[in-house]
C-alpha cells in the first residue's frame, strides 16, 4: 500500500495569529501613546513651572526698580488689615509721577497703590492702581478738594492666586521692623515682602533697599535761603 502523499502546509496566517498580532500592536501603540502623554504633560509642567518663575522675577524686579527710583519727597504709606491668611493691604506711593499711555491717550500717575484683593476663592490678585491726584490724608491737595478724583484711573492684575501676601518695614531711627507705615517726611531703611502663590507654593521672601534722598523741596528751599542770606 502507498503511504498517503503529504499535503503541503498553505502559506498564511491563520485566525487565531492575526488576533494576537492586533493584540500586540495595540499593546505596543497604546505604550508609545501612554509614554508620549506622559512625557508631553511633563513637558507643560515644567514650562508653566518656568513661566510662573520667570513671571514672579519680573514682578520682584518691577519692585526693586520702583523702590530705587523713589524721589526724595515721596510719602509711603502702608496699611494693613487683618492676620496670617486674611491680611490684606494696600502700599501707597505718593509723589512718584510717572507718564505713560493709557487708553490711547496721555496720563501722568502722582500716586501709585499696590493693593491685596481677596477673591471667592480665598486667593488674592495683586493689583497695581494708578491716581492722578493725591490720596492719602493730609495731602496738600486733599484740604478742600472733595472734587478730585480720589479712584483710580487706570489698574493692572500683577499677580493672580497669591495664598499670602505680607509687607513688613524696617525704621531706621529704632532699627525695629513693623507691619505699617504712616510716618509722614521719612521713609523706611528696608521693605520685606514675603509671599506664596498657590496652595502648594513655596513661600518666597524679599528684601528691598530703599537709599536714603534729600528732598528736592528742601534743596530748594535751602537754596532760596542762602541766596537771600547776605554774604552768602
Amino acid at each position: 500500500m502507498n503511504p498517503s502523499p503529504v499535503r503541503p502546509r498553505q502559506s498564511g496566517f491563520t485566525l487565531l495569529e492575526l488576533v494576537l498580532a492586533m493584540a500586540l500592536m495595540a499593546l505596543i501603540v497604546g505604550m508609545v501613546f501612554a509614554t508620549a502623554r506622559s512625557s508631553l504633560a511633563l513637558g507643560g509642567t515644567i514650562v508653566k513651572s518656568q513661566n510662573e518663575e520667570m513671571l514672579h522675577q519680573a514682578f520682584f524686579e518691577l519692585l526693586s526698580q520702583r523702590f530705587s527710583a523713589l524721589p526724595g519727597n515721596t510719602r509711603l504709606d502702608l496699611q494693613v488689615t487683618g492676620s496670617g491668611a486674611h491680611e490684606l493691604s494696600d502700599l501707597t506711593l505718593q509723589n512718584v509721577p510717572l507718564s505713560f499711555t493709557w487708553g490711547g491717550q496721555e496720563r501722568i500717575a502722582k500716586t501709585v497703590q499696590l493693593s491685596t484683593v481677596k477673591r471667592r476663592s480665598g486667593y488674592l490678585d495683586i493689583v497695581l492702581k494708578y491716581y492722578e491726584n493725591e490720596i492719602l490724608e493730609g495731602s496738600a491737595s486733599t484740604f478742600g478738594s472733595s472734587a478730585l478724583s480720589k479712584e483710580p484711573f487706570a489698574q493692572i492684575v500683577l499677580l493672580e492666586d497669591v495664598a499670602f501676601f505680607e509687607w513688613r518695614v524696617l525704621d531706621a531711627t529704632t532699627m525695629e521692623w513693623q507691619n505699617d507705615w504712616t510716618i509722614q517726611g521719612r521713609l523706611p531703611l528696608q521693605v520685606e515682602l514675603t509671599m506664596a502663590i498657590g496652595a502648594k507654593g513655596e513661600e518666597m521672601r524679599q528684601i528691598f533697599w530703599l537709599p536714603p534722598k534729600q528732598n528736592p523741596e528742601t534743596v530748594m528751599r535751602q537754596m532760596l535761603q542762602s541766596a537771600a542770606t547776605p554774604g552768602g
